[in-house]
């Protein structure tokens, strides 16, 4: 089994956002079944995607950015309903409204079931030790849930400064020791900062999102062989990646099967609490 720690299924207003240009740019004509830049995107196409490279359950992120909802919570919980068990919702918030994103956070996990809340700090233009931010982590916190967010340099066009996992994500998880943080992305260019907090920090993981296998810095490839089996989780940041592409050279990274199975399915299960056989 594997589980996509990160992917949406895209409204058509954020394929067409210019924000994303950057992503359209690395993707296009690309063959590899990546969506970025389609006008819509049913969900059969995102289903068949996965199908294609054999992912059997993934977090479907909501989006929410100073300019409003990108893809609404809502949405996210519409597609869940509709993927019969083949997708988990992960929401996100206003974090200009401190006490609605509260409620709001309630809501998705209490309501809509979903499994983690994820907030984009170069989407806002504030770093992670914000004060907007701290709400959100108490509240995950509260309600034994992951925060999600993104690590290293910002692929759309907006800085970058606020995805350096040190010094940010290194006192985030310093003031929230009972926070579990999943650092998407990988860190890229700061990969070994990343691996650096998540040793430190035992709540602290990284997801492979918008990386395909070949990518991966060998810095990460031996964490992920050795002493951070437990903390590497799998994602392809779908519709810029599709599940298929990214796995391309899996069998190269030497995984033993411990390692391989972790990486692809059990860490995400344990640090989502997913049940993947009812999902099965």
């Amino acid at each position: 089994m594997i589980v996509d720690a990160w992917m949406q299924h895209p409204s058509p207003a954020m394929l067409a956002d210019p924000m994303f240009e950057s992503l359209r740019r690395w993707t296009r004509g690309d063959r590899d079944g990546s969506a970025t830049g389609a006008g819509s995107l049913p969900l059969a196409a995102t289903l068949a995607a996965m199908d294609a490279g054999g992912v059997s359950v993934a977090l479907a992120s909501a989006w929410f950015g100073p300019q409003g909802a990108m893809i609404s919570n809502d949405e996210v919980a519409a597609c869940v309903r509709a993927s019969r068990g083949r997708l988990f919702g992960v929401g996100s918030v206003d974090l200009a409204r401190p006490m609605a994103a509260v409620r709001e956070i309630r809501r998705c996990v209490r309501e809509l079931g979903f499994k983690a809340i994820r907030a984009l700090p170069w989407l806002w233009e504030l770093p992670p030790t914000h004060a907007r931010f701290y709400p959100i982590y108490a509240e995950c916190c509260e309600l034994g849930v992951p925060f999600c967010t993104q690590v290293g340099h910002t692929g759309p066009l907006k800085p970058s400064e606020f995805g350096r996992p040190i010094p940010y994500i290194d006192q985030v998880a310093i003031d929230f020791p009972e926070l579990v943080i999943v650092g998407g992305h990988i860190g890229y260019p700061w990969t070994e900062e990343m691996i650096a907090v998540c040793t430190k920090h035992p709540n602290v993981h990284i997801d492979t999102s918008a990386y395909t296998v070949k990518r991966y810095p060998p810095a990460l490839v031996d964490y992920l062989k050795d002493h951070g089996r437990t903390k590497v989780l799998f994602g392809t940041n779908w519709p810029m990646i599709a599940p298929q592409k990214a796995l391309q050279g899996l069998d190269a990274l030497g995984l033993d099967d411990e390692a391989r199975s972790a990486f692809l399915a059990g860490n995400a299960a344990r640090v989502y609490r997913l049940d993947l056989a009812q999902a099965a």
